[in-house]
């Protein structure tokens, strides 16, 4: 199945073909009549190709015409918005109302197309799943997924629109779409319409694609029999269902593992209360107010992995104030959720996998075990070894394989799911899930509403996309390629005096761990503070060159321009000690991801070898613009100035668009 969803390199394919034939054209075996195209620029041409492509593709797969029509309509506005801006010239009155969130009337639906009353009615119907990858991809989701207007890129500094321009090594935060996620997803969504359309129950076609996800899920990890995957938006999400799935009347003791270096909601969410201001499913919610049906006597222990310089702990000295915890815990008469961290966001592993099995074997079933491997920079083996220890497995796939952000899961052991058989879920979790999001049948979800996250599924499909892209790739090779990654970051952050590599510990889980998977693939530095020497810059003032890597800076320092106007996005800064100061430091990260292994799909014309020294290049670039950022500190600072979702440079070697 091909997707109509035309990149901009091949917009220019299509207007050779409007000149060389007078009636139609064909785009990756979509024959597409181009008598209905009236092109007055090259954004009006890019709308109706999309319109034309869409609409060509449903009416081959049965649609009836009048509601390919209509969805091709609404694919395109959406599409010529996000491309062009809201007042784009040359486009028809009715882009601003089929791009919105609200459906029109069926008043409006017949005056602008000349559709009936029932096929008006029919694609009312099934608006929600209508419109372009991105924009469904950017719902089931909380505030940090809404696109900004000014940038067109989301909380995360990225974009569910393919951004191959950008230099990206953010895997540690969220990556935007590759081509080949976006297409995946976009194959997800056409299919998904298709059935709609075709008479499908709205639920039923989201069902069958989150059903899909599940399986692929299974599937990239060879799970054992037995076990259950849950979907959730985020991986703070999944925390709200670790503790629903404790299902005991007696008072919780969450143990957190290196809360600050977690997601910044997790603390909230492991004590049963709101983390946000709204929720996946769109509900309002109070910051920080219980969440109906959690216990409130829920009590937290924080376990620190970092002394108050800054440094990793022992293993041995967090394990064992770990097992001091869980004991206390369990004679003290409450039910002990442990949270063991496999990776933090600095890369981080605690406690190690042994020391669980250890913890098990002294203390039975009396305590659960959840292990955030959010970061998912583990192979499937090491995933089932935790499986094994009948610890739930939280797992991102908007991580480390760069698929878009807010995409989650929890995986069950059998002995979990079973428990699910006997537990009431608690009624606040309906704002957060829905019955489709989890494996069926399940009696415990059958208090949650009767829909899915059509969103979240989607963005499953893309992050899929990128696992089995990096399944096909031999461990060896994995291995090879992030120690040549490692030894980049180090070579680079040696040559600015500026900048410090914080030390991490090495990974370790099993000794038949595959060698990729003890390779550090998240590097921590600091960076000193040009204007206030003797400390590192502060979270807010690390935050600030951040947003200006993903920013096109050219326009202020027009000298350096070609460096300047680099977009790199890289991981969010993180708060660390800094000695002898009262404010912690900002410290960033680059990381990276499972696209540096498998090649990022705009390279796909290159040699493996040429390719892979083009992101190493790459990455030595975005240190050489954090240099180029602290040089230049007062004027950017007074400035202040704002990513972009595209430079406004032409490179020589087709990285950038032209603008």
């Amino acid at each position: 199945m091909t997707s109509p969803y035309p990149r901009e390199s091949e917009i220019s394919l299509h207007a050779q073909a409007a000149r060389q034939t007078p009636e139609f054209a064909v785009f990756k075996g979509t024959k597409v009549n181009l008598t209905a195209i009236h092109v007055h620029n090259i954004g009006s041409l890019k709308f109706w190709l999309r319109l034309e492509l869409e609409a060509a593709w449903l009416l081959q797969r049965g649609v009836e015409a009048a509601l390919a029509r209509l969805a091709g309509s609404r694919a395109a506005a959406q599409y010529i918005q996000a491309e062009s801006g809201p007042r784009a010239p040359g486009l028809p009155a009715w882009v601003p109302d089929m791009a919105g969130d609200v459906a029109p009337s069926l008043a409006f639906l017949q005056r602008h197309f000349g559709v009936g009353a029932a096929a008006a009615a029919a694609f009312r119907a099934v608006w929600p799943l209508t419109g372009t990858a991105d924009s469904l991809m950017e719902t089931g989701g909380d505030i940090r997924l809404a696109r900004d207007p000014r940038t067109a890129l989301n909380g995360y500094g990225c974009s569910h629109r393919p951004r191959p321009w950008a230099v990206t090594f953010a895997s540690s935060t969220a990556s935007s779409s590759s081509a080949r996620g976006y297409i995946a997803a976009d194959r997800a969504r056409l299919s998904v319409l298709a059935r709609a359309l075709k008479g499908m129950p709205v639920r039923a076609a989201v069902r069958a694609a989150a059903s899909a996800a599940r399986r692929g899920i299974a599937q990239a990890f060879a799970l054992p029999a037995g076990c259950k995957i849950i979907l959730a938006a985020s991986g703070t999400d999944t925390e709200l269902l670790a503790l629903a799935l404790s299902g005991t009347d007696k008072p919780i003791l969450n143990i957190l593992v290196a809360p600050s270096e977690t997601g910044r909601g997790v603390p909230m969410a492991a004590r049963g209360v709101h983390f946000a201001v709204d929720t996946a499913r769109g509900a309002e919610v109070t910051f920080e107010a219980p969440i109906a049906g959690f216990r409130p006597d829920t009590e937290l222990a924080s376990i620190q992995a970092r002394a108050a310089d800054g440094s990793p702990r022992a293993a041995g000295v967090i394990e064992a104030e770990i097992g001091e915890a869980v004991a206390a815990g369990i004679a003290s008469g409450r039910r002990v959720l442990l949270h063991a961290l496999d990776l933090s966001k600095t890369g981080l592993l605690a406690p190690r996998p042994e020391f669980l099995q250890a913890l098990r074997a002294r203390h039975g079933a009396s305590f659960d075990i959840v292990v955030d491997a959010c970061q998912a920079r583990l192979s499937p083996a090491s995933l089932r070894a935790y499986l094994a220890l009948d610890a739930v497995v939280l797992v991102t796939g908007s991580k480390f394989f760069t698929g878009p952000p807010f995409a989650g899961a929890a995986i069950l052991p059998a002995s979990i799911a079973n428990r699910l058989r006997g537990i009431k879920v608690p009624a606040g979790l309906a704002a957060y899930f829905g019955q489709d999001d989890v494996y069926a049948p399940c009696q415990a979800a059958q208090s949650l509403p009767a829909e899915g996250n059509y969103g979240l599924a989607l963005r499953w499909h893309a992050a899929l996309a990128e696992m089995r892209a990096l399944l096909r790739v031999p461990p060896a090779r994995r291995a090879a390629i992030l120690e040549g990654f490692g030894q980049t970051v180090r070579a680079a952050i040696a040559r600015y005096p500026a900048l410090a590599l914080l030390d991490t510990p090495p990974i370790a889980r099993h000794a038949a761990d595959e060698s990729w998977e003890r390779c550090q693939s998240i590097f921590t530095f600091s960076l000193r503070a040009p204007h206030a020497p003797g400390r590192c810059l502060t979270p807010v003032e690390a935050r600030a060159v951040y947003l200006w890597l993903n920013a096109d800076l050219a326009p202020l320092l027009p000298r350096a321009a070609s460096l300047a106007g680099r977009i790199c996005h890289i991981g969010q800064p993180v708060p660390l000690p800094q000695p002898g100061w009262p404010e912690p430091q900002g410290a960033l990260r680059v990381a990276a991801g499972a696209r540096l292994i498998s090649g990022e799909p705009s390279h796909r014309g290159m040699r493996a070898a040429a390719r892979l020294q083009r992101e190493f290049d790459d990455l030595a670039q975005v240190f050489a613009k954090i240099d180029l950022i602290l040089r230049h500190w007062s004027r950017l600072w007074a400035a202040n100035p704002m990513p972009n979702y595209r430079p406004s440079l032409t490179y020589a070697d087709n990285s950038a668009p032209v603008t």
